[in-house]
């Protein structure tokens, strides 16, 4: 039986503290950012609970891109893809993330949906999540008990899963440092097109001193870091011998945008491309 949009509610705090009030006190409450997954599925009629929360009010205190003193950058929880993708610190020190803002949905969406968002919808095809995978993202976890920091690659659990409690809220994404040269970054997003369309296999990889970084969406329940990959690969493996280890770490799906078997075809591909990238930086 479909939910009537006439039978959902708003909460719209004012502060940060009246968020993370309701959200301790308002059982089932989903947040909204920008609010762009939501409205697909308003029109789909399908419904995340009754319950949600527009933290459309919050802008002032959470609509930022921030370089920090210690090097960090922080991207806060109701920043745009806009905001991120146009930021002259981001576009300088972070190219995969802003190559991944760009394909995400048209300008309408990027100038309304943000990064935390994508995060928070926990999509194993969400196309920023693979590149902030590979600078090491963190995540801000705040509630009225306090605050934690969770590292990006442990935050999921499974499909659409995450390890935040019911009364938390995601503040920021927390950005170290940069260690890549650009000329060993890579990203990939294979859709029916470019851009305004769901991902079938998106990728994002670096190479540095410290050594290789695979990030991988559409392969598996979540988002994923291919580290055995990586392992492998800072062990000198060449890349037929990383293709059979990656192969055993992702768990790619047929549905109605594509099939396992061209799944699995096209990170063979992209993983030889991004390898033969690295060599020629040698």
């Amino acid at each position: 039986m479909k939910t009537n949009v006439a039978e959902l509610q708003v909460c719209s705090p004012r502060s940060i503290d009246e968020a993370l009030q309701q959200r301790r006190d308002i059982p089932g409450l989903t947040p909204i950012a920008g609010g762009t997954e939501v409205l697909v599925w308003l029109n789909d009629a399908k419904f995340a609970g009754k319950t949600y929360q527009s933290l459309h009010g919050l802008a002032k205190d959470w609509r930022y891109v921030r370089a920090n003193k210690d090097g960090t950058l922080g991207i806060g929880a109701l920043a745009t893809y806009s905001d991120v993708r146009f930021h002259p610190v981001v576009k300088e020190r972070y190219p995969l993330l802003v190559e991944s803002a760009r394909v995400t949905g048209a300008l309408q969406i990027q100038n309304r949906g943000t990064p935390v968002g994508n995060i928070a919808n926990g999509s194993p095809a969400a196309d920023t999540v693979p590149s902030l995978l590979v600078y090491d993202a963190k995540l801000k976890l705040k509630s009225l008990r306090g605050e934690r920091l969770v590292d990006l690659k442990d935050f999921f659990t499974g499909y659409r899963r995450n390890v935040m409690t019911s009364d938390e809220l995601i503040t920021e994404i927390v950005l170290p440092p940069p260690l890549f040269m650009p000329a060993q970054q890579h990203y990939r997003k294979v859709g029916t097109r470019e851009a305004q369309a769901i991902s079938k296999v998106v990728f994002a990889g670096a190479r540095s001193a410290a050594g290789v970084r695979l990030a991988w969406g559409s392969l598996a329940p979540t988002t994923i870091r291919a580290l055995k990959t990586e392992a492998a690969l800072q062990n000198g493996a060449d890349a037929n011998a990383a293709w059979e280890i990656l192969q055993r770490e992702i768990a790619p799906i047929d549905d109605i945008r594509s099939t396992a078997e061209y799944r699995r075809k096209v990170a063979r591909n992209i993983l030889f491309e991004f390898l033969n990238k690295l060599a020629n930086t040698l």
